[in-house]
């Protein structure tokens, strides 16, 4: 099992990609490059990411290079997944429950809570899911489509679901959690983890495959 430290920063008050990047300095940099599927999908996208927390709020900035982008979904619990989409799922009671917040490139965000039974989870409502923001830059060079991203998720929309979470509960703390990216709906399909996955078809729904994210 991976594990990872997210490191402390105060707030600043930016709304662009470029003026976030200062929280950054000094986050380590990690891969999203377990490819448990890849006889199947061969497709591998480059992706890196970054994730720090703040008093209100974690960060994740997403690093993506990839062939193809696609942003077709622009409504709250679309399939973003058929988009180029990055995921983030995490769990604050020992994977019993887990939040799996997915987003494609316009921003539009799917998020659900439960246990990994999907008869058991839940969408949050279009509101709910409007309180994260979303930071992102796109370019096209040689070819290469590369996009990245900041998210920006508040503890509110952990509290607006029921679950009680800030910064002063998670400082010294470990959860669980697992970075993604896929593209279901692309010319050429892939799925990869930060944390490996042992399963014969791809599936991000599988908490006991979570890494380990402490908070500083």
């Amino acid at each position: 099992m991976k594990n990872l430290t997210v490191k402390y920063v105060e707030q600043k008050q930016n709304n662009n990609y470029s003026g976030l990047l200062e929280i950054f300095k000094g986050a380590s940099v990690h891969a999203i490059a377990e490819a448990t599927w890849k006889d199947e999908y061969p497709d591998q996208p480059e992706v890196q990411f970054q994730i720090v927390y703040t008093s209100e709020a974690i960060f994740i900035h997403y690093m993506v290079r990839e062939d193809y982008i696609k942003a077709q979904y622009i409504r709250p619990n679309e399939a973003v997944w058929e988009d180029s989409c990055v995921e983030f799922f995490i769990s604050f009671d020992q994977k019993v429950h887990y939040y799996n917040i997915e987003m494609n490139p316009l921003g539009t965000g799917l998020v659900g809570y439960g246990t990994a039974d999907k008869d058991s989870r839940s969408r949050l409502t279009a509101e709910q899911i409007q309180q994260i923001n979303t930071y992102t830059e796109v370019s096209s060079i040689g070819g290469q489509k590369l996009w990245n991203t900041i998210l920006e998720v508040p503890f509110a929309l952990f509290a607006s679901a029921g679950t009680s979470v800030s910064a002063e509960s998670l400082k010294g703390q470990s959860v669980h959690a697992n970075f993604y990216k896929c593209g279901d709906g692309l010319p050429a399909p892939h799925f990869v983890s930060w944390n490996r996955i042992d399963f014969p078809t791809p599936n991000f729904h599988l908490p006991e495959f979570f890494g380990e994210v402490s908070f500083e």
